[in-house]
């Protein structure tokens, strides 16, 4: 199993707004880092770059919450898809952007596990897409269930890439990337 020169660095919602201490507690505090990591290895290599950015509202005045963290700003040349849902394949051109492209191999990054990147990444295999989500390049916060119960960050990051492996993805660390990447 080895990642294709070709396949793009998807990189989702990794915003300012995730830094709002009202979120509560998150995991995986260095994914950014890895994010990052992972980035420069795609820019060096001239693999293809992807962000997706959330905006709820377009017509809302700008907010900095909404951009992009500056550890994985985007570059003049990379692409901004800017959705108002959770799939990044919902309002935007992403989906024939890729098929244009020849791009059928995803390793996703970005926030949050359990929403966004989950959605998204379900939806890119669906689409015949074969997806890989990098562990330790993904984070979410705690969260309060329909029963009252407290749910850890790791406890609800975990779930949601056990309820992707195999199935959606091939869920890989930072350092596995690297190896499996061609080249």
């Amino acid at each position: 199993m080895n990642i294709p020169k070709n396949a793009a660095l998807l990189l989702i919602d990794v915003q300012n707004h995730f830094d709002d201490p009202a979120l509560g507690k998150r995991n995986n505090p260095n994914a950014e880092e890895n994010m990052s990591e992972l980035l420069h290895i795609w820019r060096k290599t001239r693999r293809p770059v992807i962000h997706i950015q959330h905006i709820s509202n377009p017509a809302l005045p700008h907010h900095p919450g909404r951009d992009i963290k500056e550890i994985v700003a985007p570059l003049p040349d990379e692409p901004v898809m800017m959705k108002s849902v959770n799939s990044a394949f919902i309002g935007t051109n992403l989906e024939k952007y890729l098929q244009e492209s020849g791009i059928e191999t995803l390793v996703i990054v970005g926030l949050t596990t359990d929403h966004c990147v989950s959605t998204t990444t379900r939806m890119a295999r669906n689409l015949g897409f074969y997806p890989f989500i990098v562990s330790d390049g993904t984070a979410t916060f705690e969260r309060i269930s329909f029963d009252g119960k407290l749910h850890l960050a790791e406890e609800i990051h975990t779930m949601a890439l056990v309820s992707l492996h195999d199935e959606f993805a091939q869920v890989v660390n930072t350092s596995k990337i690297l190896e499996l990447l061609e080249g």
